[in-house]
């Protein structure tokens, strides 16, 4: 059994920055599916959205923000985030992030480049080229690994977070399974921070990497923490369709930059559906392509940069144009295949602006969470600026807490299952689960859908709580088992929304209401 003072389950940018303002301080524990720098933040192309320059405001970010959340935004939390985000900038900058320099005389910050993506009114996305996740992951991780307070361990997986009933239903740990080891080992903490990331591969088709399966919203939920707004989806507009590239996102900057969508013969499509084009939010971008696909019974669309000089391509986006050139695509030549995919979890557990659940002791920080920053629809550049605002003040929070004594604490039991002996069962349960969810609850939905997946769901819940209490637990099982409750919060979320509005859009109530409303489920009472 380990203790730690602060256990954080997840290793994107939520979690290495509460690891790393808390460490000087106190002994974290930082639990991580796959390798440290496997999270989900890595995978962010575009950059950080933030006020930085003089001709900017935070009023103009938070209004663009509103705008892209169709009214949804809590304002609390959006003015809070936002106003902070110059010193979360500084912060990354000196913890020696290479963003990417100037030297076209543009508007910058310090020297470093700022770009536009759809939605913003003003150039204020800071950037690492086409790789700013990777590049802030990368310099956070180094520090990470080398701070003598801070416990790495790779390749674990949390099965359920571990509360304690008598004490005001107060999370002190988790059950985390080794699968290395191939044991479930028990954990426990002062304070446990969720900083999991998303749900996207709930879907059949995402950007989002192999460990975004929705794990801390399913073990928040079953701990007793409400989740809010889950129906909204964010669909990229724009993931790179090609047989042998999986979930390769092709950034918003590239539309940001002057990217053109073409139908198939070439026909620009995007005015026809918006003023802004190119530049429209994202869910306005991805059901237009959806639309364009079903009406011409195409594949895909084309994204077009190729008509700027090839110089400026590979410049702006060196990784795009390597990785398309691996697979034949000359994208200073033509233009790039593209669809939609399952991107951003827009909702999640209820949290305020210290990152508390309803759950004492637990925190909820980055994509797992919902402050209300990103309403109905998820402005861009906007969520990696969250985890590191909200990450600060959590680390805050906890530090200003006086330490409890723990309890006794059981360790995991295992005397009366078995090996299962049908490992196929689960993975023809996870590919029906996101095949059927993709289908019926995708970017276009209707009441009749969101129905035959809600009985789906119930069928695999029964199914799956069957493995689960008969069989040894194992990676492809503990994220099954909460995939499957991610998909029923969403459908869930789905079917009270009676309106249209942001990234939930529905056949049978296409209008969008007067009065903006959050989606709050509310699970049933622990008992103690």
């Amino acid at each position: 059994m380990r203790t730690f003072d602060v256990l954080i389950l997840g290793s994107g940018l939520g979690g290495m920055t509460i690891a790393l303002q808390l460490a000087d301080q106190l002994k974290v524990g930082l639990i991580t599916k796959r390798a440290l720098r496997d999270g989900g933040s890595g995978w962010a192309q575009g950059g950080i959205a933030a006020v930085l320059d003089g001709s900017d405001s935070s009023e103009l970010h938070i209004n663009d923000t509103q705008v892209a959340g169709a009214g949804l935004c809590d304002l609390d939390a959006t003015r809070f985030i936002i106003e902070n985000s110059k010193e979360a900038i500084d912060w990354l900058i000196e913890m020696g992030v290479p963003f990417t320099k100037d030297d076209e005389g543009q508007i910058s910050y310090h020297g470093f480049h700022l770009t536009r993506e759809g939605g913003h009114s003003h150039r204020r996305i800071i950037h690492a080229a086409d790789a700013t996740g990777a590049a802030v992951i990368d310099t956070l991780a180094i520090k990470v690994a080398a701070h003598p307070n801070i416990t790495v361990l790779e390749e674990h997986i949390a099965v359920d977070l571990i509360t304690d009933k008598s004490a005001e239903n107060r999370c002190i740990g988790a059950y985390v399974y080794n699968k290395i080891a191939d044991q479930v080992e028990t954990i426990l903490a002062q304070h446990t921070v969720l900083a999991t990331g998303g749900a996207g591969k709930v879907y059949l088709y995402t950007t989002n990497p192999d460990v975004a399966t929705g794990d801390g919203i399913a073990m928040g939920w079953r701990a007793g923490c409400r989740v809010a707004n889950m129906e909204f989806i964010q669909f990229h507009p724009t993931c790179l369709y090609h047989p042998h590239a999986k979930s390769f996102l092709i950034t918003e900057a590239v539309r940001g930059e002057g990217g053109i969508l073409r139908l198939p013969d070439g026909t620009r499509f995007m005015p026809n559906h918006d003023e802004r084009a190119e530049l429209a939010p994202r869910d306005i971008v991805a059901r237009a392509i959806d639309f364009e696909m079903k009406k011409g019974g195409f594949d895909c669309v084309y994204l077009d940069i190729s008509y700027k000089p090839a110089a400026f391509v590979k410049e702006h986006f060196p990784n795009i144009y390597l990785r398309c050139l691996e697979l034949g695509i000359d994208i200073t030549k033509a233009p790039i295949p593209v669809v939609p995919a399952a991107h951003y979890t827009c909702g999640g557990l209820v949290t305020n602006l210290d990152g508390q659940t309803d759950v004492a002791g637990l925190y909820g920080v980055g994509e797992v969470a919902c402050t209300g920053l990103h309403g109905a629809n998820r402005l861009a550049s906007n969520s990696l600026l969250e985890c590191m605002v909200l990450g600060k003040s959590a680390a805050a929070h906890i530090l200003k807490q006086t330490p409890r004594t723990l309890p006794h604490v059981a360790e995991w039991d295992e005397s009366r299952v078995t090996d299962p002996d049908e490992e196929v069962v689960i993975s023809h349960n996870w590919d029906e689960l996101r095949r059927f969810m993709w289908d019926y609850v995708g970017i276009v939905r209707t009441t009749k859908r969101l129905e035959r997946a809600l009985h789906r769901i119930e069928l695999l819940k029964s199914e799956i709580h069957e493995f689960y209490r008969n069989f040894r637990v194992s990676n492809d099982l503990i994220e099954l088992r909460n995939l499957v409750i991610t998909a029923e919060l969403i459908v869930r979320c789905a079917m009270a929304r009676k309106e249209s509005r942001g990234l939930h859009y529905s056949r049978d109530y296409p209008n969008m209401s007067l009065q903006a409303k959050p989606t709050i489920l509310t699970p049933k009472p622990i008992k103690k």
